[in-house]
């Protein structure tokens, strides 16, 4: 029998946590084992940002000695504090399941404003230390001011509740396995899609010394070899660019239906517009190694993209053409008219749900002025009509996450059984998400729009041309081809079934969103 192993631990709440988390583990598995506090750099020095700190691993650096010495027998981490490269003699024997890695927004009560992306009001001060989470944040919301915030999760938010902050970033993992009690803020759950988080995330590692053989096969018992394997693409890239935790990069990878998902995201400084890259494939042999060649400086980009719809000035998806010197072009091919005037309040009655599968829709629907039942709930397509959403004061209860429209119908689907749902709609919609649902689901249909295709369009010799729905399409093609060369974008499912039955090739971004596209644009390479 093995003897009882001691833990070599950080003191805060959240460290003694993932170590008992640990010790209950081994004990389910026959070994006991005791803790031992250790205080690292990181816990010593409260008065400095993570970045000004000396050297690398301020949080493990301890941890690791005391291993090495033999007076603890294995080290628990947050996986994401590691540096990429571990002292010689030492190993990474086993990780945790991965707890959920979506960032966790806290806003003070009276800093909400549900109308602007992620609820914060205009200028609102938001605590980080994080130059990751600090250029994300800033490409998503320019007018916010990012102020350094130190110290365990439980002093944050004391920090959060004595108003020094509007607002404080923190990782949901932590807050999750704290099981704190929130009810005082509002909360914002970003998803890893929308801010990619650091790389290892919400995973724990197990750290022992290297030759200690009889441990490491124990701790197989308790290995996540499916999480290892997602972490480790994240942590590839992170010591491909030789970054430690405070090089604003995010990589986060999920496999989902047999492939793999990889979104990274990478600025040069926390102050600077952050380029992001979405990559799908079969299987993560090199991929690291193509995520960082995408972010050679030497790379040819586009020099000019086409987009099927009218691009505002301050746009995320803009400024990340414009961060890479690339020209853009939006125009609609298309015009847009009401075709219901006014409201028969019909439609609203007894309705638990209304789905918006476009901006276009939330304009026109909130056009005709609605009176909504109090308990209505609101499901969106994807990120772009959640914005178009929050114009009118309103935040969406479901936000489809992936292109993928029969995905996003199928998912929908599982909230909304039993209950009555209302699809302001364009006139031709194809009425992918009302397909998708349940024969117990009540279905309103309320067509309020109709898409009317210009004529005559001008042809464009952009590197790049996105279109933003199969009118849009049907438009261009009417008078024009492609030029040799030319690649393809193609917004949703619909869009792309209209380029497949041309027999063109085309990229579906991840997402629908300005996010979406900035992916696909700068993962598109020229010749």
């Amino acid at each position: 029998m093995m003897k009882k192993l001691i833990i070599g631990t950080r003191g805060s709440d959240l460290a003694l946590w993932q170590a008992n988390y640990t010790k209950d583990k081994l004990a389910e598995i026959g070994v006991e084992a005791e803790l031992k506090i250790i205080k690292t750099q990181g816990d010593k020095i409260l008065n400095l940002r993570l970045d000004k700190l000396e050297g690398k691993g301020f949080f493990t650096k301890e941890l690791e000695e005391e291993l090495l010495s033999g007076s603890i027998d294995l080290a628990v981490h947050s996986h994401k504090d590691l540096p990429t490269t571990h002292p010689a003699g030492l190993t990474i024997a086993a990780v945790s399941e991965r707890e959920d890695a979506s960032e966790l927004l806290l806003i003070l009560k009276d800093c909400v404003d549900v109308t602007q992306k992620l609820s914060l009001k205009t200028g609102a001060q938001v605590g980080t230390s994080s130059n990751r989470r600090k250029a994300q944040l800033l490409a998503l919301r320019t007018d916010l001011n990012i102020e350094d915030l130190r110290g365990n999760v439980n002093t944050r938010i004391q920090k959060l509740r004595d108003e020094k902050y509007d607002a404080i970033l923190l990782a949901k993992a932590g807050v999750n396995r704290l099981n704190l009690d929130l009810s005082e803020f509002h909360t914002e759950v970003i998803d890893p899609t929308e801010l990619i988080p650091a790389p290892a995330q919400g995973v724990l590692a197990i750290q022992i010394r290297e030759n200690d053989q009889e441990l490491y096969d124990i701790l197989q018992k308790i290995h996540d070899a499916d999480t290892a394997e997602e972490i480790g693409v994240e942590r590839k890239v992170l010591n491909l660019f030789e970054g430690g935790c405070h090089m604003p990069l995010g990589c986060y990878c999920k496999k989902e239906n047999g492939q793999y998902e990889v979104w990274t995201s990478k600025a040069l400084t926390a102050d600077d517009f952050p380029n992001r890259l979405f990559f799908r494939v079969d299987n993560l042999a090199g991929l690291a190694e193509k995520i960082v060649a995408k972010y050679d400086k030497d790379r040819k980009l586009p020099s000019r993209v086409f987009i099927s719809r009218e691009i505002g000035e301050h746009n995320y998806f803009r400024r990340a053409l414009e961060t890479n010197h690339i020209e853009i072009e939006g125009r609609s091919l298309i015009r847009t008219f009401p075709i219901v005037n006014v409201l028969d309040p019909f439609y609203l009655k007894h309705i638990n749900w209304i789905f918006f599968s476009s901006r276009n829709g939330v304009e026109y629907f909130f056009k005709l002025k609605p009176v909504l039942p109090k308990h209505t709930k609101f499901g969106v397509v994807g990120r772009g009509s959640e914005d178009a959403l929050r114009k009118h004061g309103h935040k969406a209860d479901y936000v489809g996450e992936s292109g993928d429209i029969t995905e996003v119908g199928e998912d929908f689907s599982v909230l909304v059984r039993n209950q009555t749902v209302l699809f302001p709609r364009a006139q031709d919609s194809l009425q992918s998400i009302q397909k998708s649902l349940a024969e117990d689901t009540k279905i309103i249909d309320l067509p309020i729009y109709e898409t009317v295709i210009e004529e005559n369009i001008d042809h464009t010799y952009a590197d790049v041309l996105i279109f933003t729905s199969p009118s849009n399409v049907e438009a261009y093609f009417a008078d024009n081809l492609l030029d040799p060369g030319q690649k393809v974008i193609a917004i949703g499912n619909s869009t792309g079934k209209k380029f497949e039955e041309m027999g063109v090739e085309y990229v579906l971004p991840y997402s629908p969103d300005e996010i979406g596209l900035a992916e696909a644009v700068f993962g598109i390479d020229i010749k």
